[in-house]
């Protein structure tokens, strides 16, 4: 059990922050509202709100589909440091 424990503790520390994200600049560049840019990635407004104050952290799947409706990889779009 403390093994878990321990390697529990370990991947908190693997996991990368969420810093910072770019999308509500590529939104307006695109001339989307937060509804329309929600409805092409199949996710609530709210969720796209959330994301862009940074209190977010999409899975893997919402940042590659976002960063492909902005024609971006996901690293350009999304500013990642590990504690």
């Amino acid at each position: 059990e403390v093994y878990f424990m321990q390697r529990r503790q370990n991947l908190k520390k693997e996991v990368p922050t969420l810093l910072s994200n770019n999308v509500r600049e590529y939104r307006m560049e695109k001339q989307l509202t937060q509804q329309q840019l929600a409805d092409l990635v199949n996710v609530s407004s709210r969720t796209i709100i959330s994301l862009e104050k940074g209190q977010y952290n999409p899975s893997v799947l919402l940042a590659h589909e976002l960063a492909k409706i902005f024609g971006l990889k996901i690293e350009e779009l999304f500013n990642f440091e590990e504690d």
